[in-house]
């Protein structure tokens, strides 16, 4: 590393702060052996660990370099990633430039839930039209799309395949709308499951500080997807056709569609190649040929090869810290979209006006979770970069799940019909806090690989929610509800103390063993 003047006088006030000084001016001669570092990719290079205070970025960093940081607007936070001198940088976007991306891309994340939850609704209407079972469109979701999607992207970039894939899946929805039989339907919703998939784009726009904030947002979007799609069709589905219900929703995916091609840029910055290539034309064309992926085409040359994108995802998924959380997200999300999915059954008549007032409160719940989410996980932060001299340490993010899981056992654990859909609108504010927690942790200790994590993030999700509605319904039959919802709520605990209290004490032996 260059000299960074590590022997410079530094004022502080702190004996710990002269100690570290002192040990970092000790290695001075060491660290000057190696090149300098690449601020571009920094971030990466030391994930799950970051200086943010700028006072110890001079001690960690010395005057000479911390001097050349650039920092929050009011000075008091390291932006990371650092942003470049480029324009193209989303990094350098204005602020409503990065929340209308955000908002377009969390109305795309809403597509695939929404999707399949128009099924609930209309369950015991197509059984009876289709002469089946009220089982079988519960659980045609699918599961490898977004897996598959970010090989896709590590070559071609965000924005094309966010659009394909928002198109295919609004014109396959259409598909289910005009379906004249069973056997098309089936096929129509399972294409539309497969390629309908958000993407995760907060940290290609928004730094370091302000990540979990806007998370939190992109997470209340898919998690209120589900139940937005009941409770809108609960009521239309009781005095109408099924078929317009998937006809509503096929419209509201053309109006994603329509807002991507207006609005959205591609977000995905190569900032880890040197030099980093930035396009050689603007205007229409370019904005055209980016959409539907020829720039992505030919940026390709540049990005990781077919088989080192799709390794990627298998290099990311065994690292312990991560396996161990997505256990733990699996059944806390799955339980609960288990419930959603099953409660109609459960009631053992159609429930269409049942089903949207429960929704409602659902979304409600998951309104007051974001709300809880937005000042306790800056509340977290703060407090952890002020205990730890100014530095941000990746575990820390946890602490939200100790909110979480206490609502979580109370929202499971109710005994009357009405209490149990009160206290499954508090079990959806835990959900949201803690997968908030969940999906923060895991980026900030793999801010390289955004993609991987929010495809196994959401695999997690997924197949814990679609395995629960397979064994929920016999289960509560044989031994009823309140001992299904007891157990569940019982082993989502268990895990909470096998899981988030190892990962705290164990994080940063497992970050260092097992980084990338």
């Amino acid at each position: 590393m260059a000299d960074h003047g590590l022997a410079q006088e530094v004022p502080t006030d702190s004996v710990s702060d002269v100690d570290r000084k002192q040990e970092l001016t000790d290695s001075a001669s060491d660290e000057s052996k190696k090149p300098e570092l690449n601020w571009n990719t920094f971030y990466e290079q030391r994930a799950g660990r970051l200086v943010v205070d700028p006072k110890e970025a001079s001690i960690e960093f010395g005057e000479a370099i911390a001097s050349k940081l650039k920092l929050s607007e009011d000075g008091t936070k390291v932006l990371w990633p650092q942003p470049t001198d480029s324009k193209y940088d989303p990094q350098n976007w204005s602020s409503l430039r990065k929340n209308m991306h955000l908002l377009i891309i969390t109305l795309a994340a809403i597509v695939p839930d929404f999707d399949s939850g128009i099924g609930i609704a209309g369950t015991f209407q197509l059984a009876t039209q289709y002469d089946t079972t009220t089982g079988w469109s519960i659980f045609l979701l699918g599961l490898m799309g977004g897996l598959f999607a970010v090989i896709l992207i590590r070559r071609y970039g965000r924005l094309p395949v966010l659009f394909w894939s928002q198109v295919l899946a609004a014109a396959f929805l259409a598909g289910c709308t005009f379906a004249p039989n069973l056997r098309t339907f089936t096929v129509m919703r399972c294409l539309t499951a497969l390629f309908g998939f958000g993407l995760y784009v907060v940290t290609d726009l928004f730094p370091f500080h302000l990540q979990a904030r806007k998370l939190n947002i992109w997470t209340m979007g898919f998690i209120l997807s589900p139940f937005i799609s009941p409770f809108a069709f609960g009521f239309l589905v009781a005095r109408l056709s099924w078929r317009w219900a998937y006809g509503i929703g096929s419209i509201y995916g053309a109006i994603v569609c329509i807002l991507i091609m207006l609005f959205m840029e591609e977000t995905m910055y190569d900032r880890n190649i040197d030099p980093i290539p930035e396009p050689a034309e603007e205007g229409f064309s370019y904005r055209f040929k980016t959409l539907i992926g020829i720039t992505g085409y030919k940026m390709s040359k540049y990005r990781l090869s077919w088989y080192e994108a799709t390794a990627s995802l298998f290099r990311v998924v065994w690292r312990p810290h991560l396996l161990i959380i997505l256990v733990f997200e699996a059944l806390v999300f799955g339980f609960s979209i288990g419930i959603n999915v099953t409660t109609p059954v459960f009631l053992g008549t159609p429930p269409p006006l049942d089903t949207a007032s429960r929704s409602l409160l659902s979304l409600v719940g998951i309104i007051i979770g974001e709300l809880i989410g937005r000042f306790n996980n800056d509340y977290i932060m703060n407090v952890s970069i002020r205990r730890n001299n100014g530095v941000f340490e990746a575990e820390s993010r946890l602490w939200a799940c100790y909110v979480g899981i206490p609502l979580y056992i109370c929202g499971f654990n109710q005994l009357s019909p009405g209490a149990f859909i009160m206290g499954f609108g508090i079990s959806m504010v835990a959900v949201m806090i803690i997968t908030v927690a969940v999906y923060a942790y895991c980026n900030d200790c793999f801010p390289q690989h955004p993609g991987e994590i929010s495809a196994l993030v959401n695999l997690a999700r997924t197949l814990g929610g679609f395995a629960v509605a397979y064994f929920q319904i016999p289960w509560a039959v044989k031994n009823g509800t309140l001992q299904v919802f007891g157990v569940e709520s019982a082993v989502v605990t268990g895990l909470f103390f096998l899981c988030v209290p190892l990962i705290q004490i164990k994080g940063r032996y497992f970050r260092e063993r097992f980084s990338l």
